[in-house]
């Protein structure tokens, strides 16, 4: 039981890398990084232990191991440090590049559930990480309710 548990676990992170590989772009990237740092800022800010904790997430989820590990975090720490010196600025920044794959029905479907994967990534998707996630999905043209999100 436990290793047909872990062949499906496999299986899924395998399904999201070969759907992220036919979307390898710029826009995309962007995409899905402003969202998790989006997320990761629900409450405002964000403390070291979270920035590394972030960190190794995004080094290691296989969606976006089609990148360059150097072009994810600087990709990453260019939305965080435009959010922790103005969040406005940045928010609006992330929600830009969020907004260009806005019609690509695959490509946001798989930004949200990175976004949610972030989200819940410490074990609690918290009200607010699910609020900034409910504003992505309908920056997306995704409908909230959808992802349980509402």
């Amino acid at each position: 039981m436990l290793s047909n548990f872990l062949q499906q676990a496999r299986n899924k992170i395998n399904d999201l890398k070969n759907e992220a590989l036919k979307y390898k772009s710029k826009d995309f990237l962007n995409a899905a990084l402003g969202g998790s740092a989006l997320v990761i800022m629900a409450d405002g800010k964000i403390d070291p232990q979270e920035k590394v904790k972030m960190m190794a997430f995004i080094e290691n989820h296989e969606a976006l191991s089609i990148y360059t590990t150097s072009e994810v975090v600087k990709t990453w720490k260019d939305f965080i440090d435009t959010m922790e010196m103005d969040l406005d600025i940045g928010s609006a920044k992330a929600m830009s590049a969020i907004g260009k794959i806005k019609g690509k029905d695959e490509q946001a479907r798989l930004v949200l559930r990175m976004v949610c994967a972030i989200g819940a990534a410490d074990g609690d998707f918290d009200a607010d990480e699910k609020r900034v996630a409910a504003q992505v999905a309908t920056e997306l043209g995704l409908n909230p309710s959808e992802f349980g999100l509402s």
